[in-house]
């Protein structure tokens, strides 16, 4: 095992890795965050108010990549920086 992350709840969502070394993952706790994919360092940890029970989601638009998150009832979207 190269690292690991530990969360404060268990996850019933998915995990995302992409090609630029960040891994996305949420739990029953109702954040969703951000990793290092090479290192597994917290880059970001965000409140979404409610459970994330969905996998997380990338896709580009207009060449700016973003990821999506669906939590209790509601979407949440982050813009990523190149």
């Amino acid at each position: 095992m190269k690292w690991q992350f530990k969360m404060s709840d268990v996850t019933d969502s998915g995990v995302l890795s992409t090609a630029s070394d960040l891994v996305f993952a949420g739990g029953r706790e109702g954040y969703f965050f951000a990793l290092h994919a090479r290192t597994g360092e917290l880059l970001w940890k965000s409140s979404v108010g409610g459970q994330v029970s969905a996998g997380p989601m990338s896709y580009a638009v207009a060449g700016k990549q973003y990821v999506a998150i669906a939590a209790g009832s509601a979407l949440f979207v982050y813009g990523l920086r190149p």
